[in-house]
C-alpha cells in the first residue's frame, strides 16, 4: 500500500491545531519540521475535499501552504525518530522513546508511537498528564478511553492505580498501547478493541481518562458517567478553551461539577467530579 505524504507549512502557533484536525480524517502519522509539519495517509484514504476544508478554516489565523507527494513504503520509525524529542511534564515526568536516554525523575514513560497519536507533544496530552500528575490514583481503578499510545493508561499505573484499562477504535493503537504497556513493565494492563457504548465492563472506576475530541466528548460524557463511580473523576481534553461551556454544559446535565480547568494554547484539558 502507498501512502500519501502531505507537507504543510504554517504558522508555530496553529499547527498542533491542524494536526488534531487532520488527524481524525485518516492521517496516523506526523513529523513536525522547521516550518510545519509533514502528515501521512494510505492512498486509498486520501481526501483532498477534506484537507482543504480544514486548511480553509485556519488560513484566517495565517497563511497555510500545502504540497502532495505519493510515496511507497518507507521505514516510518526512521523519519519519526528524526524528530522525537523527549518531553518533561512539570519537571516531574519524562516521556521520552526507547533509543532516548533516561532522567532522573519521579516518573518516566517510553512511548514507542509509530503510527498511533499521543507522545506527550500536543497540549492535550501534556494537559492530561498535568492533571494525572494533581489527581490521587493510589489504589484506584483508571479508565483510559481512546487510548491511543496508552500514555494516559501507563502514567496511571505509575502514579500507583491498582487496576487500569484502556480501549480504542484502532487495531493499530491498541497493538501499539499493547507494546508500549510492556516497554514500561506496567502489566497487567488491559488493552481492548471497542467503543465505550460497545464494551462490558466488571466495575466502575474510580478515575476516567478521555483525550479525544469535542463532538465525541458531547456525545458519550453520559456513558462515561455510567461507568464512574461516586466521587470519581473524568479527565478530559481534545478541546479549544472557546469549547468549555459546552463541554461543562453537558457534563453538569449528567451530575458532574468542574473541579480544575487546564488551558495551554488554546488546548483545554477539565477535571469533573461525580
Amino acid at each position: 500500500m502507498n501512502y500519501i505524504e502531505i507537507k504543510i507549512q504554517s504558522k508555530s502557533e496553529i499547527t498542533d491545531m491542524l494536526i488534531a484536525e487532520i488527524a481524525e480524517i485518516k492521517y496516523d502519522n506526523f513529523v513536525y519540521t522547521e516550518n510545519g509539519f509533514d502528515a501521512y495517509c494510505e492512498e486509498d484514504d486520501f481526501n483532498e475535499n477534506e484537507l482543504v476544508s480544514i486548511i480553509d478554516r485556519y488560513k484566517s489565523l495565517g497563511e497555510i501552504f500545502f504540497t502532495k507527494t505519493i510515496l511507497e513504503k518507507k521505514n516510518w520509525n526512521e523519519e519519526w525518530e528524526k524528530s522525537f524529542e523527549p518531553v518533561i511534564i512539570e519537571g516531574k515526568c519524562m516521556v521520552r522513546a526507547s533509543f532516548h536516554s533516561s532522567q532522573n525523575l519521579p516518573y518516566e514513560i517510553i512511548i514507542d508511537p509509530k503510527m498511533s497519536f499521543g507522545t506527550g507533544h500536543h497540549a492535550t496530552t501534556s494537559l492530561m498528564l498535568e492533571h494525572q500528575l494533581m489527581t490521587d490514583h493510589n489504589q484506584k481503578s483508571v479508565l483510559d478511553v481512546g487510548c491511543g499510545t496508552a500514555v494516559l493508561a501507563i502514567m496511571a499505573k505509575k502514579l500507583g492505580a491498582s487496576y487500569v484499562e484502556g480501549f480504542d477504535i484502532d487495531e493499530w493503537s491498541v497493538e501499539n498501547s499493547i507494546e508500549n504497556v510492556k516497554n514500561n513493565d506496567c502489566e497487567p494492563l488491559e488493552i481492548r478493541l471497542g467503543t465505550i457504548d460497545k464494551l462490558q465492563f466488571n466495575q466502575k472506576f474510580d478515575i476516567i481518562l478521555a483525550n479525544i475530541n469535542r463532538n465525541i466528548l458531547i456525545k458519550e460524557i453520559p456513558s462515561y458517567v455510567n461507568h464512574l463511580k461516586v466521587g470519581g473523576f473524568l479527565i478530559v481534553s481534545g478541546f479549544y478553551d472557546q469549547d468549555i461551556p459546552s463541554i461543562e454544559e453537558v457534563s453538569k446535565s449528567v451530575g458532574l461539577v468542574t473541579s480544575s480547568v487546564k488551558i495551554k494554547n488554546d488546548w483545554t484539558s477539565i477535571i469533573f467530579k461525580k
